[in-house]
């Protein structure tokens, strides 16, 4: 018996890896669902679509394997848009199954018409509609093949009518995940040890190309006697069982991540593409090593670049780096490492008269939660509270939207992490902003049965936003929240919800909700005016911090300043 496009669509992902699929179903999708009912591919309902590419793209990242997400037509498959923006700029391997009106009606205004093709070819590694049903093996095998080695998002539009119809009798495409080794040539390899061996005060600056370079970064620090400081995306492979770690630089960074990169006199850059230029040394030798060329000086001028697999390129290099004796530069840096650490350390505790600090609630989550723990966490303040006050140890991951700083990605983020990884704890940090935009989709953790942890961190405002304003001199506006009690809405879907307002029940309350066997939410009322220091603050950010006082004064909200002062400058 003939199989149907749509059984071939099915049939060639779910031989390329795929075993999720997270989507709502739809009048042109259906003989795909019908599809996936009837293969081993699971289907995950999801309330909303930008949740599922969400999901998705965090299943397809921590598992490193195809994932899948499907739309209806119109609507339906425009609304992965920005989960899937996320999923493409963490190059994650997923691929969307786009349906479409019939072809007949293509080009004549039907209604839910939508062009997907110059929509979705800005976040997409390939982008390709099925014409006929003797195109379906290999445009599908060519999309699963393009998100699992270029790492990134594919798209599949496939019209109603191509779906339902025969497909050709010919051999399947097979999808191939070639592993090549890539290093830079013997020349290059001298040229950057020539450079590294000539510094006095170096650096390293470690980013997420180091994931599988742990062993051998250490054992080039230790050569070089260099402090490493790292971005926010390598957390989790740099951080731990690290004596050189001096810690992140840019805004969400610590002062000695700072000072280790601004005052170094040689740099050298692995596998990291971090975008803020003032981060960056003014006349140190820079040197960066990244699997992509194009991103070689892109950010900051470089004296040295050269294309390769960290692991691959350091093992190379290793041999040709002299072993420095003169460790002052190192010490310096990871004791201004220890106190920074001590300094943030100092906020992680209750508030005066019993607030509740968010890092405080942090540190709690980070103390209790399991030694395999996922951390997931809200664009905003709550993606700087996981990053600063969680401990990385090899085994936990941690996913924070950065390179795309979206809202509301936490919790599909986890609904994801869970699937993926049902026997881990998945622990969601969400702004009370970010949850509410995608609310609807904690009934998705009740439907599917996934036992994810949500905590709310409940400021009643847009923290960062409301940060932002202020350090331009602005007086906060359109930011105030009100939220309802967050963990009665979780009760009414029938998730497990508690709040908390007393920083002397906090500790009480995370235990039990990380110890609770199904999905949990904890509403916690954290204090509005914490702020997120930077690790270097700048004039031009003290005086727009005073001119919003003065501003807030005059306008009737002395009050608010008050608070602002005593909550940061008095503790």
């Amino acid at each position: 018996m003939a199989k149907t496009v749509a059984e071939v669509i099915v049939e060639t992902l779910q031989q390329a890896g795929a075993r999720h699929c997270w989507g709502v179903p739809g009048d042109t999708l259906n003989y795909i669902t019908d599809a996936i009912r009837r293969s081993e591919i699971e289907w995950a309902h999801v309330r909303h679509e930008e949740a599922g590419g969400f999901a998705a793209g965090a299943e397809a990242l921590l598992a490193d394997r195809l994932t899948l997400c499907a739309g209806s037509c119109g609507p339906g498959s425009l609304h992965f848009v920005n989960g899937l923006f996320e999923a493409h700029r963490n190059r994650a391997p997923v691929v969307l199954i786009a349906s479409q009106i019939t072809r007949d009606e293509l080009g004549f205004d039907f209604p839910q018409e939508v062009d997907y093709q110059p929509i979705y070819q800005q976040c997409s590694v390939f982008c390709q509609e099925i014409r006929t049903a003797a195109q379906a093996r290999r445009v599908t095998a060519m999309a699963a093949q393009a998100a699992l080695n270029k790492g990134g998002v594919a798209v599949i539009i496939v019209p109603v009518d191509v779906s339902r119809q025969d497909a050709e009798d010919e051999p399947p495409f097979a999808v191939h995940l070639p592993s090549p080794q890539t290093r830079p040539s013997g020349q290059e390899l001298a040229s950057i040890a020539e450079i590294l061996n000539h510094g006095k005060k170096i650096a390293i600056y470690a980013g997420s190309g180091c994931q599988h370079a742990h062993a051998n970064l250490m054992a080039l620090a230790a050569r070089l006697q260099a402090p490493v400081a790292h971005t926010s995306r390598a957390k989790d492979f740099v951080e731990y069982d690290n004596p050189y770690n001096v810690g992140m630089t840019g805004i969400f960074g610590v002062e000695s991540g700072y000072h280790a990169v601004s005052e170094c006199d040689t740099l050298l850059l692995l596998g990291c593409d971090f975008a803020w230029r003032q981060f960056y040394p003014a006349h140190a030798h820079i040197v960066q090593i990244d699997i992509d060329a194009t991103h070689l000086g892109r950010r900051h001028p470089i004296e040295f670049g050269a294309v390769g697999d960290i692991d691959a390129t350091l093992a190379a290099l290793l041999p040709l780096i002299a072993q420095r004796d003169d460790a002052s530069f190192l010490d310096h840096c990871t004791d201004r490492h220890r106190k920074a650490v001590a300094h943030l350390n100092e906020r992680a505790t209750p508030g005066d008269g019993g607030t509740i600090r968010p890092q405080y609630l942090t540190a709690l989550i980070d103390r209790y939660a399991d030694d395999d723990a996922i951390f997931t966490a809200d664009g905003g303040s709550p993606m700087v509270w996981v990053l600063r006050h969680t401990r990385a140890n090899g085994r936990r991951r941690t996913l924070v939207s950065l390179t795309h700083g979206t809202m509301a990605n936490a919790m599909p983020q986890a609904l994801g992490a869970r699937k993926a990884f049902p026997q881990r704890q998945v622990i969601s940090l969400s702004g009370d902003g970010g949850l509410a935009m995608l609310l609807g989709d904690l009934i998705t953790a009740v439907q599917e049965n996934i036992a994810i942890k949500v905590a709310v961190y409940n400021n009643g405002s847009l923290g960062f936003v409301e940060l932002e304003q202020k350090v331009e001199g602005l007086l906060d506006a359109y930011t105030d929240l009100k939220n309802p009690d967050f963990a009665r809405v979780a009760q009414a879907l029938g998730i497990y919800g508690q709040r908390v307002e007393s920083a002397d029940q906090l500790e009480e309350a995370v235990q039990a909700w990380l110890a609770h066997p199904g999905p949990a939410l904890l509403d916690v009322t954290t204090d509005r005016f914490e702020l997120v220091m930077p690790p270097h603050v700048e004039v031009k950010q003290v005086l727009g911090t005073a001119l919003y006082s003065a501003k807030a004064v005059l306008s009737g909200r002395g009050a608010d300043v008050v608070d602002l002062i005593k909550d940061n400058l008095a503790g």
